[in-house]
């Protein structure tokens, strides 16, 4: 008999491997009753099995109807909708956790058994052992037709978790599956109610996904993969499907029971609904939380190696943004509290000690862990000063929530307890500790940071081995290294981006050669996150701007300054000078109405974040921000954020409402912009925020951080966008490459480029200007998606019948790149020209027609692909992003070289340097000046245009007199080439110089036009 290839041979050897080695029992489907959702037979066994006695009571007490009793209050229990301190107390999690009552004869009857932790009782690990596991084919799950799941794993009877089943031999795959569910199984159905199971499965060999509320189209899958090369899917089984991890690992008796026991929660939380005209409408979800694979994998790994090894060992977990840190955190700290050693007959630890830096998530952390708390008085919130903490440490608390302020006390406290050993799980620490509340860096820190100037009276502490801000997680390993390392206690750090600090002191040590290295404990990466989409790449879209400066020395004198120093000071100069911000001002607020809001972004509700050096730059940005936006009739608030007070303004004053309101103030749909300095720069989660202006030097750990304000998922969010005024693409490159395998950036990118590739694909003939532009139209106009593929077929025959095979690789390398580069260019540049566009629309279409045959249905994606109105205003995607590996991080060196003797220069010279490096090509000033009054007097000399530019004056329009003026300068430079050929090059191809100019000059004119006597 040849080997069933079908979607049955996989449901046959998944059944036959839950049967024959984890134990399950095989049912049939005509066992299961519909009506009640429930293997009647296999609960009434458990229940006589384990509680003969409690059955017969009910028996006697409800005669013949005791059995539809008993279903009668599972059934009650599972539709509980009580909801106490945000907990549900229905659905099947409880039931099973929780039995029933009857409330006639108060008769409590268990539906499961847990296996117990420890050897302390050994009845217990019997009645365990009683629980009854099974797995029935093709169930039959409606009253209404006769439409099948493909399997359903039970517990005494009882269903747990559903699957769909696809075999890609077939040509189907996990995603026909999710389909299927999606399309087919009907949310109104009891089976699929949320809470009557666990979760709900789609798996072929490649891919599982999970679910646990199917709610038709609306409904969320989620990857429930190991992850491959640290990105998404499944890596190759050399021992079978790469899938198998689920019925081999996850669905054992030992691993499901543990999954009930600790980690699946049916909560209720507020939702926040944004509509498209901005307003929010809060609401209570009910929600069931289901862990994801990395969650389970890397809370099992740590509680067996603390098992195994005992107190006193430090655990690093690199786990990105998107993974549901909060979750596992507090998932970890509950089994902690109830791990006992390898012998099954002691405690591993006392105490439970969760150390966070951030407001708002310790918080979350707080709410997290009390929700998954099922015995009263097991948490305990530090949140009166030190005193409280010792208190709760001497008593024995289980489960302590402190922050990061007080962790240097819970050092010292946990010394002064030697019998007791306490698990210590540090959250990300990564918020600044720079501004002037840092005070003095004690000697150590003092090694490897320095102050830096940003401002006046305003400093920051730098990494001195790379441009990286001082963070709390360098206080939590300064605290931790200038102590002894205490044997009683073990230390579980989380963080998505490790400093090389944190790796040494956290990491697992090994050698390669002679080298002692250290790696993390576990991993869910920046590239498996994206992947996932659980978060956003905010590398894709990224634009920088040079600045350029020009100083000129104003005394006759030539005295000599610390030419290191002096250039700082310049540099803080130029950026913090209020015409320079003023200018990046309109730079940032027009490319944000044009390229955020004219394209409605996220649904027209982006948001974006500005991100300044200084709280005295924020200052001025706000204010600049203010004049732009009412200047130009903008409907927009920009809103700022910083510590402490400048020159006597604070937040408050110039936001008008509390710091503490900023976060809801800015949900609020006209508040579109938000200037920070450092605050706000890291554990902020808004997932409207879609655009970052960077105006701030970044590096290390504080540049991933930062930009990754931007990540958080959103529906209608597609993409992000960033534009640098201070950071090449190179610096963010080699800042984010030790902590995501590196994507490449779009440095630079000439738009002829994209003009290049069209005049190259339009030469193939594949396709005519005439059906690029019908395509297009048919798109706009919603047709039958048959006329589209009318359309595509024509050209995809051409493209196969007419190029040989290299040419055919060259094409659709060419369509690809050209997909790839209009999306990102149609972020930077105002294309005035239609037809890309709409070559746009039709090759990303086409692209699916002309791909390479491996064996597979090219068709199928296409008609998912075409989205229509969403898809032309979104400008979706594919990219082809390139991942390597980072380098290693290395150690700063401890040779220190003493303090530097301050390097003299005279004034002439350092203002000479800081031009050569920061100047255009023009820097005599008093030849500009000459030119430009030459150009003003050009211009007024000109009868004609200064008639229309009155004319236009007159009727207060001020736009067209601009125009005008505008055209006028360009034809009279002309006549200054051969006097002043820089100044000309620059007006004629640097567009930023041009506006600039040209604007100025504008301003002039007026004043001269309004104050003629002046």
């Amino acid at each position: 008999m040849s080997t069933d290839t079908t979607e049955k041979g996989l449901e046959a050897h998944i059944t036959q491997h839950l049967c024959l080695v984890n134990g399950f029992e095989e049912r049939h489907f005509d066992q299961y009753n519909r009506i009640e959702c429930v293997d009647e037979e296999l609960l009434f066994k458990f229940l006589n099995h384990t509680q003969p006695k409690e059955v017969a009571k009910l028996k006697q007490s409800h005669g013949n109807n005791f059995r539809q009793r008993i279903l009668y209050l599972i059934n009650r229990k599972i539709k509980d909708e009580t909801v106490v301190n945000e907990k549900c107390l229905g659905g099947i999690i409880n039931l099973l956790r929780t039995g029933i009552t009857d409330g006639n004869t108060g008769i409590k009857l268990k539906l499961f058994y847990d296996k117990p932790v420890s050897n302390f009782n050994p009845k217990d690990a019997e009645l365990f052992e009683k629980n009854i596991f099974s797995v029935t084919r093709q169930v039959h799950f409606s009253n209404q037709n006769e439409k099948s799941l493909d399997l359903i794993v039970f517990i005494n009877g009882l269903p747990l978790t559903t699957f769909e089943l696809k075999n890609e031999l077939t040509k189907q795959n996990v995603k026909d599956a999710i389909k299927q569910y999606k399309t087919t199984r009907d949310p109104k159905e009891e089976l699929f109610r949320l809470a009557r199971c666990l979760v709900h499965f789609a798996v072929d060999t490649e891919q599982v996904w999970m679910c646990t509320h199917l709610k038709g189209e609306n409904s969320l899958f989620l990857p429930f993969n190991k992850g491959n090369d640290n990105g998404a899917g499944n890596p190759p089984n050399p021992s079978g499907m790469k899938t198998d991890y689920l019925w081999k690992d996850i669905l054992t008796k030992e691993s499901i029971t543990n999954i009930i026991q600790n980690y699946v929660q049916l909560i209720e939380e507020e939702s926040e609904k944004i509509f498209p005209d901005g307003k929010i409408k809060k609401e209570k979800v009910k929600k069931m939380i289901f862990p994801r694979y990395h969650q389970l994998d890397s809370v099992r790994s740590l509680l067996a190696d603390a098992k195994a090894n005992g107190a006193g060992k430090r655990y690093l977990i690199q786990h990105s943004a998107g993974s549901g840190k909060s979750n596992s955190i507090s998932w970890l700290a509950h089994q902690l509290v109830g791990l006992f050693d390898k012998t099954n007959t002691k405690a591993v630890f006392d105490s439970v000690i969760v150390v966070t830096d951030r407001i708002v998530l310790d918080s979350q952390i707080q709410r997290n862990i009390k929700q998954f708390e099922q015995v009263s008085g097991l948490v305990e919130h530090i949140d009166k000063g030190s005193k409280h903490l010792k208190e709760a440490l001497e008593e024995g608390k289980k489960i302590i929530i402190t922050t990061i302020q007080k962790f240097p006390h819970i050092v010292n406290d946990i010394g002064d307890l030697p019998g007791n050993k306490f698990a210590i799980i540090i959250d990300e620490a990564h918020s600044s500790q720079s501004g002037n509340t840092a005070g003095k860096l004690n000697a150590t820190l003092s090694k490897d940071f320095e102050r830096i100037q940003v401002d006046d009276d305003e400093f920051i502490f730098m990494d001195k081995g790379q441009h990286d801000e001082l963070t709390s997680e360098d206080l939590v390993v300064d605290i931790v290294q200038s102590r002894k390392m205490l044997t009683n206690a073990s230390y579980f750090a989380f963080t998505a981006t490790p400093k090389q600090k944190t790796l040494e002191l956290f990491g697992v040590k090994f050698k390669v050669s002679d080298k002692d290295k250290a790696r993390v404990f576990h991993l869910y990466s920046m590239k498996q996150a994206i992947q996932e989409h659980f978060i956003e790449d905010v590398l894709l879209n990224y634009t920088t701007y040079n600045s350029h400066f020009a100083l000129l020395k104003k005394i006759e004198d030539d005295p000599l300054y610390d030419k290191k120093k002096a250039q700082k000071k310049l540099r803080i100069y130029v950026e913090s000078h209020e015409l320079n911000i003023a200018r990046k001002t309109a730079v940032m607020v027009e490319h944000f109405m044009s390229s955020v809001v004219g394209k409605k972004k996220i649904n027209g509700l982006a948001k974006a974040m500005i991100v300044t050096s200084s709280r005295r730059n924020a200052v001025k940005y706000k204010k600049a921000f203010d004049i732009y936006l009412k200047e130009n009739s903008i409907p927009f608030i920009a809103i700022v954020a910083f510590s402490g007070e400048v020159d006597g303004q604070t937040e408050s004053s110039l936001n008008g409402f509390s710091s503490a309101s900023i976060p809801d103030e800015f949900k609020k749909a006209n508040n579109r912009f938000l200037i920070v300095a450092n605050k706000y720069q890291t554990g902020f989660d808004q997932p409207l925020l879609h655009t970052m202006y960077v105006d701030k030097k970044l590096g290390g750990v504080s540049a991933v951080q930062t930009l990754s304000r931007l990540n958080r998922t959103k529906s209608g969010k597609t993409d992000t966008s960033v534009m640098d005024f201070a950071n090449s693409t190179d610096e963010i490159k080699n800042a984010f490459e030790p902590y995501y395998e590196t994507t490449i950036l779009g440095e630079a990118t000439d738009p002829n480029k994209l003009f290049d590739l069209q005049t190259a694909l339009d030469a193939y003939q594949v396709y005519t200007n005439a059906q690029v532009q019908e395509f297009s139209d048919k798109i706009v106009q919603n047709v039958p998606v048959d006329q589209l593929h009318i359309i595509l077929d024509v050209a995809a025959n051409i493209f196969r019948t007419t190029l040989d095979e290299k040419s055919q690789e060259d094409f659709r390398t060419k369509c690809k790149s050209y997909v790839r580069l209009y999306v990102f260019l149609a972020q930077i540049v105002p294309f005035t020209n239609p037809y890309l566009e709409r070559l746009y629309i039709f090759l990303k279409h086409l692209q699916n027609k002309i791909q390479k045959e491996h064996g597979e249905d090219l068709a199928q994606g296409v008609l998912d692909a075409i989205d229509l109105d969403s898809y032309r205003l979104q400008k979706l995607g594919e990219f082809n992003i390139t991942i390597q590996q980072g380098e290693e991080l290395m150690p700063s060196s401890e040779m220190g070289s003493g303090v530097a003797e301050p390097e003299l220069e005279l004034l002439s010279n350092i203002v000479k340097a800081f031009n050569e490096r920061f100047g255009t090509a023009f820097t005599n000033e008093d030849k500009v000046r000459k030119m430009t009054a030459e150009l003003m007097q050009d211009v007024k000399g000109d009868q004609v245009a200064m008639d229309n530019i009155n004319a236009s004056l007159h009727k207060n329009d001020i736009q067209n007199a601009q125009i005008t003026f505008t055209d006028i300068l360009k034809e009279k430079m002309i006549n200054h080439i051969d006097s002043n050929f820089e100044v000309f090059k620059e007006y004629n191809d640097n567009q930023e110089f041009k506006a600039f100019l040209a604007g100025q000059m504008f301003k002039l004119l007026i004043h001269d036009l309004r104050n003629p006597l002046i």
